[in-house]
């Protein structure tokens, strides 16, 4: 099958692809450093002791992981203009990653806090430490520790969900493709040079969530 791909023509289109891999890498470090802010926040709101913050994080963590991904970027994409809120694609690529990500990270992140023995936490009490001080230094440290293995995984998850950006017009690694075809009509050549690049990310990450579970072990 090999030898009827035009490698020639890939050779050519490479530096198309290496600005979208680039961009994509560039966006899911971005969105991935909001999802891990919205996530910590949503988890100290959805454990805390206010009903009212509690239920706020309860909204926003069922509406964003019962709802498809694409119906959230084009609501952000085409919805809020029309509301008068107008944001680049770029930021509303970024946007609606960090945001569906960040509910999914806030759940992981809950579990890797509901594991901590509650003597520590009746530790800070006892020391003075107020509950957000205790959440600071005490529980959401060893959390973050406890979750990474998960996080990571959801990171890879995110890295996948960014090709849903080619559709804003985001000049990422499958929209890359899509303007090969679009221009040689080859999209056998197209897409499996995207996959290559999209097998790169995902063992880049594979490889440093097994180096920090080491490192976690080595330390622990």
């Amino acid at each position: 099958m090999l030898e009827t791909f035009n490698f020639r023509v890939i050779i050519e289109y490479l530096p198309l692809f290496q600005e979208g891999f680039l961009y994509t890498i560039w966006l899911s470090l971005a969105a991935l450093l909001g999802a891990l802010i919205i996530g910590i926040l949503a988890c100290i709101m959805r454990i805390s002791q206010s009903k009212l913050s509690a239920r706020i994080a309860i909204i926003y963590i069922e509406s964003m992981r019962s709802t498809p991904l694409l119906v959230q970027l084009y609501f952000f994409y085409f919805g809020l203009p029309s509301l008068g809120i107008l944001l680049s694609e770029v930021v509303t690529g970024i946007l609606v990653l960090s945001l569906n990500s960040g509910a999914y990270l806030a759940e992981i992140i809950r579990a890797g806090v509901q594991s901590i023995p509650p003597g520590q936490t009746e530790a800070g009490i006892a020391s003075g430490m107020t509950y957000y001080q205790r959440m600071r230094y005490i529980i959401m440290p060893q959390a973050l520790g406890l979750t990474v293995p998960p996080m990571l995984g959801q990171a890879i998850i995110l890295v996948k969900d960014s090709s849903l950006l080619s559709l804003i017009s985001i000049m990422e690694l499958t929209r890359a493709g899509q303007t090969f075809t679009s221009e040689r009509f080859m999209p056998a050549e197209a897409f499996l040079t995207t996959a290559v690049f999209y097998l790169i990310i995902f063992y880049l990450l594979k490889g440093f969530s097994i180096w920090s579970q080491k490192k976690l072990i080595y330390t622990g």
